[in-house]
């Protein structure tokens, strides 16, 4: 029987980054990353802003705090060594109502916390920094937030498991246990002495197969951009203090490696898990799900009943240019013609209390370890993060 020492189910930046960790300590072990589709990446991971965020947004006794800074300085040191796609070009946050300014306090304490690099500016800074940009007396400045290209860090990090001795077994779905240590796969059995679940939006049912995740659920979020087109280029990232009561960051101007920008995202909540728009991947099961995990929310959380009304608005690029337009000055609906190709954010939801969970989320169980929630700033915190998993998977033998 075909064995392995560990197998990955799930093919996205935070699995290649755990099994990255585990075959630089173990070069000799046998590493099988399961991925469903015919790449690795093809949905959160491939589908990411690009976005390398410094820190200054998470409580200090998080492990996104923990994770943020050392990532974004792994992260641009990895696409620094590969000449990929990178853009160190920072980031403004601005206020649009005097209300806001004690939103910027509590972040630069965040920041100040979690060591990182913020810098309380006032308007006239902020111009000088962003000659576009709009801000209600302050702002914050986050000089080392970066830009990279997904797609290509995906495919440099693919390449490095590759040559490391990884197979990444594409087009092969985990369907089950078949028993003890024995993985049911699309393409046979498969005998694993450790298993890490990094399946994303399926990474609770995946569980579920371990008795792990009990009382918590999934919920997708569907995001997209719109894209500019022939728009004067922006010196950095402009966003908005974000709505606490939320675990978005709102609309805003995001600036690409090559000099472009985007206007985003949106965050709807999505019909079924893989739900890009039309009827790809439907599943009427999911629908059905999806309804009535959406409806839990809606009675228990005020917050999310408020959010999902305003996504409404969002499928107008109209109406995402002109809540853009807050931030920066100049922006034309002319120049944003096209919306980007959608993604998936696989929230997790706390069934017990019908909230959201807001910081990432790891459980072990029978020689196995689970990633239930890996939400943004997963990428950023990609290759650390895989350092800590290794260091699960190396505790559950």
């Amino acid at each position: 029987m075909d064995k392995a020492e560990l197998v990955v189910v799930g093919g996205g930046i935070v699995g290649l980054g755990a099994a990255r960790a585990w075959i630089r300590r173990h070069p000799k072990s046998r590493v099988v990353v399961l991925e469903k589709e015919a790449a690795p990446g093809a949905h959160a991971s491939g589908r990411n802003s690009g976005v390398l965020h410094a820190g200054f947004y998470y409580d200090a006794d998080s492990l996104k705090a923990e994770l943020s800074v050392r990532g974004n300085a792994a992260m641009r040191a990895f696409c620094e060594s590969r000449g990929l796609p990178l853009r160190v070009c920072g980031k403004l946050v601005v206020t649009r109502h005097e209300r806001e300014l004690p939103r910027i306090d509590a972040l630069l304490a965040r920041g100040a916390a979690n060591g990182v690099r913020v810098v309380g500016v006032d308007a006239a800074e902020a111009r000088r920094i962003e000659p576009r940009a709009k801000t209600v007396e302050r702002a914050l400045w986050s000089p080392d937030t970066a830009v990279v290209s997904p797609g290509a860090v995906m495919a440099a990090l693919a390449a490095e498991l590759r040559e490391a001795g990884v197979e990444i077994r594409t087009g092969t779905t985990l369907t089950g246990r078949a028993g003890g240590r024995i993985l049911a796969t699309s393409t046979g059995p498969l005998r694993a002495e450790r298993v890490l679940n990094a399946a994303g939006v399926y990474a609770d049912r995946v569980a579920a197969s371990w008795d792990v995740g009990a009382g918590m659920q999934l919920v997708p979020f569907r995001g997209s951009y719109v894209m500019g087109e022939g728009t004067p280029p922006l010196a950095c990232c402009v966003y908005p203090v974000p709505d606490p009561t939320v675990p978005f960051l709102g609309v805003h101007v995001t600036v690409t490696p090559d000099g472009g920008t985007k206007l985003g995202p949106t965050a709807s909540p999505a019909r079924w898990r893989e739900d890009y728009g039309g009827r790809a991947h439907f599943s009427l099961e999911e629908a059905r799900e999806q309804a009535r995990a959406q409806l839990r929310l809606a009675i228990r959380e005020r917050s999310f009943r408020r959010h999902a009304v305003r996504e409404l608005l969002h499928h107008s690029r109209t109406l995402v240019v002109r809540e853009a337009s807050a931030l920066v000055d100049g922006l034309r609906r002319a120049q944003f013609r096209a919306w980007g190709r959608p993604g998936i954010r696989a929230q997790l939801v706390d069934r017990r209390t019908g909230r959201f969970v807001s910081d990432f989320v790891v459980e072990d169980g029978e020689r196995s370890v689970h990633v239930l929630n890996a939400v943004s700033p997963a990428f950023t915190c990609s290759l650390p993060f895989g350092e800590l998993l290794a260091d699960r998977l190396e505790g559950v033998a």
